[in-house]
């Protein structure tokens, strides 16, 4: 567009003036502050898209410079700095003006990635709508996992069609999607491809009810793992000490049998676990593993001990308590625990009974 400007006024200057400065235009000058005037306001008149992008602009090099021998009765559960002189004070304000600018513009850019972020939502379970992404003849998007229950579309009630949409996956290919455990503290955002697996081994995620069995269903944050055990499994006994022996009644029940009980010393409390299972065909196992209601981190601070002890005889195993967070099917799968069938266990047990002492230390 063209802008017209008004014809400058001319200016009287004083001979005292014109003798010091005789080339000066002084009518330009009177005229100056006019002339600006309507300069910003042409350049406010102008589209967007001829205006200077302030995320386009590059940085200047300033700019971008209790005690042993307590027994406890498990529970069978089976049921930018620097100085500059004065010459470079120029220089040192446009390298704030550009630090301030690329500021604004990483905001933006966060904005930005929210608002595409938001198109990838299903309409059903409002998780991230990820590749591969199908759409409906109507070009409306579902997630993988809700489109396997439905039989139309949720926006259109058209029907579904296996038409893939080769341009949002393309576009979610460059957009960071945040963890799905943010509304529990994780800031994390990742590219789709990086996701599932941040999300399965995130800190930030919900801790499950660690009490061996299927048949509690509870999760929550850390903070809530003991109020939950205290209020809906009462039956597990709680001891206060680094130095306790665990006493398992009855080993000789028929079928898969979990055995329970609860230690507390150093400020944190474990789970003393022992599984009795068929792990091969015909051939019983018995399984006693610890676990810290904590963090993998917090984990790592400890050490624990279980040893089978009687008739001469000693049976140890030694290693670091597992997070709550990873569980104890995986070390049980694994053999990472202390493991023995039910031939040794009738060496140590007296009437039925298995007494396992057990050891807690600090790294």
């Amino acid at each position: 567009m063209s802008v017209e400007f008004p014809k400058q006024k001319r200016a009287i200057a004083g001979s005292a003036g014109r003798a010091k400065y005789p080339n000066l235009n002084l009518a330009r000058i009177a005229g100056t502050e006019q002339y600006c005037r309507h300069i910003r306001a042409a350049a406010r008149a102008l589209p967007m898209s001829n205006k200077i992008n302030p995320k386009r602009r590059e940085p200047t090099a300033a700019a971008a410079a209790a005690g042993a021998g307590v027994t406890g009765v498990a529970t069978n559960t089976s049921s930018s700095t620097g100085s500059s002189s004065a010459g470079n004070t120029s220089s040192a304000n446009t390298s704030s003006s550009s630090s301030s600018s690329l500021s604004s513009a990483g905001g933006g850019d966060a904005g930005m990635s929210a608002d595409l972020t938001s198109l990838f939502e299903c309409p059903v379970c409002f998780d991230y709508v990820l590749p591969p992404i199908l759409q409906c003849s109507s070009g409306h998007l579902v997630c993988v996992s809700c489109r396997s229950k439905l039989t139309c579309c949720p926006t259109c009630r058209g029907p579904l069609a296996n038409i893939r949409n080769l341009a949002m996956e393309k576009v979610a290919s460059n957009v960071k999607f945040p963890c799905k455990h943010s509304g529990y503290g994780c800031s994390a955002s990742l590219v789709y491809t990086e996701k599932t697996e941040h999300e399965e081994t995130c800190e930030c995620r919900p801790y499950l009810c660690p009490c061996p069995g299927a048949s509690c269903k509870w999760q929550g944050p850390l903070d809530l793992v003991m109020q939950h055990l205290m209020m809906s499994h009462k039956s597990i006994t709680t001891l206060q000490g680094e130095d306790i022996v665990f006493l398992a009644t009855d080993i000789n029940l028929p079928g898969a049998v979990d055995w329970v009980m609860m230690q507390s010393c150093f400020g944190h409390h474990f789970m003393l676990v022992l599984e009795k299972q068929e792990k091969y065909d015909g051939h019983q196992q018995f399984f006693a593993i610890v676990q810290l209601i904590g963090s993998r981190k917090e984990a790592e601070n400890f050490v624990y001990r279980l040893e089978l002890n009687g008739n001469r005889r000693r049976l140890t195993w030694e290693a670091m308590p597992r997070s709550i967070h990873e569980g104890v099917a995986s070390a049980i799968h694994n053999s990472d625990c202390l493991v023995f069938d039910t031939s040794i266990a009738q060496l140590f047990a007296d009437n039925g009974n298995l007494g396992i002492n057990v050891t807690i230390s600090l790294v």
